[in-house]
């Protein structure tokens, strides 16, 4: 069973046993579970084949879907991926924060191939807090991709973490709620345009804002190369079926509602939960996948979602969602 070590009261102390008790696992070739703004993730030395393979085994990961790669800054972050203009300006604005960038691999960066599934690119973000600092410590770069086993619902609190991995890893370090909720927006920029690989944490309206670019989507073909995480057909999943924009709830289903809307038959459901009852998106985002965990916990057949709106944050939320309602043997 792993140890969970609790930094949430944020002392020096608490800090420091836990990035200690971290280093001990990564330098032995190990995932350690780390808490992030947007999710848990499974964290381990990007540079070192044997430390990135523990990752796939231990979450049973498709080797052919890259891994983020997780710096301490943007001085980092120069060590090892070659930036335009357009994305040295994305860094600028929202690092540290929820945003990742598909960058050209420099020569010999010493990331391993294993991390990037072997593309001359690689997907890097600067996390905000703890994380940040145990990668300061360690030196070297984290490959972290969220921490549950693939395919399934990402982990937002050390307890996720633990109930789905606990017994294949050997630390937690619990620093709480993840804040944001959702994974990481993750872009590319060739030729100056700026591509929208997954939404997430930041808004494309926020990256269209700063830069002055509007934002291109991938179409929904089904066909893109997988040139990120998140890209998957089916991801996101519980093991009940999810059914979207739904206006009843039909027998033996949870419902997960939106607003201050009634949804027909949801007294008889067999769990209501309300991403946000005053229609907050960002409300929304941070509760997502604990209800979905909880909906799917409630021994419902199938989850009943209320639809959201696909503005801001929302984009994101209905991307996780048609994620976790595709059919299933999609996930690569």
């Amino acid at each position: 069973m792993a140890r969970i070590i609790p930094i949430e009261s944020g002392t020096d102390e608490e800090k420091a046993q836990a990035i200690a008790a971290a280093t001990d696992v990564l330098l032995r070739h190990r995932p350690v579970a780390i808490p992030t703004e947007t999710v848990y993730g499974l964290a381990a030395d990007a540079t070192s084949a044997a430390a990135i393979t523990s990752i796939y085994e231990t979450k049973g990961r498709p080797r052919f879907n890259p891994l983020i790669c997780h710096m301490s800054d943007l001085d980092m972050a120069e060590r090892y991926a070659v930036f335009d203009p357009v994305s040295r300006t994305l860094a600028s604005a929202f690092w540290p924060g929820p945003l990742t960038l598909v960058l050209p691999l420099k020569a010999d960066a010493g990331i391993h191939p294993l991390a990037t599934a072997g593309l001359d690119t690689v997907g890097i973000r600067v996390p905000v807090g703890f994380t940040a600092e145990l990668i300061r410590s360690l030196g070297r770069p984290l490959a972290a991709p969220s921490a549950n086993s693939s395919g399934r619902i990402s982990p937002t609190t050390a307890q996720h973490v633990e109930a789905d991995l606990g017994q294949k890893i050997e630390v937690i370090i619990d620093g709480g709620p993840c804040p944001v909720g959702v994974e990481s927006t993750i872009v590319k920029v060739e030729n100056g345009e700026i591509h929208l690989l997954r939404p997430g944490g930041i808004e494309a309206e926020a990256i269209e804002a700063v830069t002055g670019k509007t934002v291109i989507r991938l179409k929904a073909s089904g066909t893109a190369a997988i040139e990120a995480p998140g890209m998957l057909a089916s991801h996101y999943a519980p093991n009940a079926s999810v059914r979207l924009n739904a206006t009843g709830v039909a027998p033996g289903e949870a419902l997960i509602a939106f607003g201050p809307g009634e949804i027909s038959g949801s007294s008889a459901a067999r769990a209501v939960l309300n991403l946000s009852p005053g229609g907050d998106l960002a409300e929304a985002a941070s509760n997502l996948f604990d209800f979905l965990k909880r909906a799917d916990a409630s021994g419902a057949t199938g989850i009943a979602v209320a639809t959201i709106p696909y503005e801001g944050l929302g984009e994101a939320i209905n991307d996780r969602l048609m994620r976790a309602a595709a059919p299933r043997g999609t996930e690569g």
